[in-house]
């Protein structure tokens, strides 16, 4: 048995309560540093630490494996439900008050100002999977920056929505970066957004990138790779006999990428200017709420 198969076990066997008890332990370091992150992250930071076996097909698999392993140590309390993120559910439900005074209040706590209200340019940051939205949101919502989950090729629908907003600026540069699988579907879903939007946003100035997956990623960072399939008719245009899912992209340094793009148009200096204006605008909010009180008081 080799030191990997101490923490998962033997094909053929089923693995011991040490090494269920290594493997966790592992994948809770893992966790805790990337946090927040979906379950596939979890999956392929595991695989490159050796918890589990590169494979997520079959029974068995090393994905079940890591999923199974996180859903007892949420449940168990050990790792904190909000560092794994799901962004494919939501709920929906009406926003509403008791009072105007609780409104205002929430409003103050919750008062974000418009950072991109008086530049002369826009960025949007698109991505393959909406799993990965509230993974990178820690970024762009800082910055004021929308996300667009594309789910790779993205519905007529929701293209024509978003044709409509980059209109409504009227003329002003928006600058697209895509980040989505390294695999032929995944690159030519970007190709394919690019030119939609273009022909859809009649003439507008769109200056649009891929940043992620790319084949130099995979040589810098060592990323688990897949063999691309070749029953995809795309897979010869696509030239590389390898494939990875940005999934396969650690957190941090995901989040790292998108903070590089909206920081060559926002640099940190105006964040940081944008939001102490913010703060004092907020202040403004909460006397309004004091004020109401003591009328209510009165």
């Amino acid at each position: 048995m080799t030191d990997t198969d101490d923490l998962y076990g033997a094909r053929s066997t089923r693995p011991t309560k040490a090494q269920y008890e290594a493997r966790r332990a592992a994948l809770y370091d893992i966790v805790e540093e990337q946090q927040p992150m979906n379950v596939r992250h979890a999956f392929y930071l595991a695989t490159v630490a050796g918890l589990v076996l590169k494979t997520d097909s079959g029974s068995g698999n090393g994905y079940s494996r890591i999923q199974w392993d996180l859903t007892v140590m949420r449940k168990s309390g050990l790792v904190p439900y909000d560092w794994i993120e799901d962004g494919t559910r939501e709920m929906v439900a009406p926003l509403t008050y008791p009072n105007i005074a609780t409104a205002l209040q929430e409003t103050a706590e919750q008062y974000s100002k418009s950072l991109w209200e008086d530049a002369d340019e826009r960025v949007q940051i698109w991505i393959e999977k909406d799993g990965l939205t509230n993974v990178i949101y820690p970024v762009t919502g800082e910055r004021d920056v929308p996300v667009f989950p594309a789910r790779g090729y993205s519905s007529l629908t929701f293209l024509h929505d978003a044709a409509e907003d980059i209109i409504a600026l009227g003329g002003v540069p928006v600058h697209i970066y895509h980040f989505g699988d390294f695999d032929p579907s995944g690159v030519n879903a970007a190709e394919c957004i690019e030119d939609d939007l273009r022909e859809m946003t009649e003439g507008a100035d769109i200056r649009f990138e891929r940043v992620a997956a790319t084949e130099e990623q995979i040589r810098r960072w060592s990323l688990p790779t897949r063999p691309t399939k070749q029953t995809d008719t795309r897979a010869r245009r696509f030239g590389s006999d390898r494939s990875v899912e940005l999934d396969a992209i650690p957190p941090d340094t995901l989040r790292g990428l998108v903070r590089q793009v909206i920081e060559r148009h926002m640099p940190r200096r105006r964040l940081l200017a944008l939001k102490r204006e913010e703060g004092r605008e907020r202040n403004q909010i909460e006397r309004m709420v004091r004020s109401l009180d003591d009328e209510g008081e009165r």
